[in-house]
């Protein structure tokens, strides 16, 4: 499991070759690619900040949930701080699994709690100025079809 918090752009490939390198028990590798979009050309930067620390053990646990739910062979969990500008990816979340069905599931899983439950705070700058960014009512949506029974 790789859980990386950092303001370095990531290489896709690599970090998917490595889900899979040696492990003839993969069949399924499912990813999610998050970048900074700009809609009507509005955004000219977005600034990510974390709690350090906190951050990764939040990210750890919500891995470790999602390997408890799917048979997951590796994952790796990758998001940038900092400012980035429209089109740079944000976040990483690739899952290695035996099976593509656990990998869809335990790749969404990942992503909707850590839209709802990681501690990053995003600021957009726009032509009117700096606004941060509230959470939305459709990410605590999407994660809340997670909950157990």
């Amino acid at each position: 499991m790789k859980i990386t918090v950092q303001t370095e752009v990531f290489d896709l490939n690599a970090e998917v070759t490595a889900l899979h390198r040696n492990n003839p028990s993969v069949g399924a590798i499912a990813t999610f690619l998050g970048t900074v979009r700009s809609e009507s050309g509005q955004v000219s930067e977005m600034a990510l900040e974390h709690y350090p620390g906190m951050t990764e053990k939040s990210l750890a646990a919500i891995v470790q949930e999602a390997q408890s739910r799917w048979a997951v062979l590796d994952a790796t969990v990758i998001h940038r701080i900092g400012p980035l500008a429209p089109c740079e990816p944000i976040v990483l979340v690739a899952i290695a699994s035996a099976h593509r069905g656990e990998a869809f599931a335990a790749c969404e899983f990942i992503m909707d709690f850590l839209k709802t439950r990681a501690p990053f705070w995003k600021k957009e700058t726009t032509t009117a100025g700096g606004q941060w960014v509230d959470a939305r009512t459709s990410d605590e949506s999407a994660a809340q079809r997670w909950n157990k029974p």
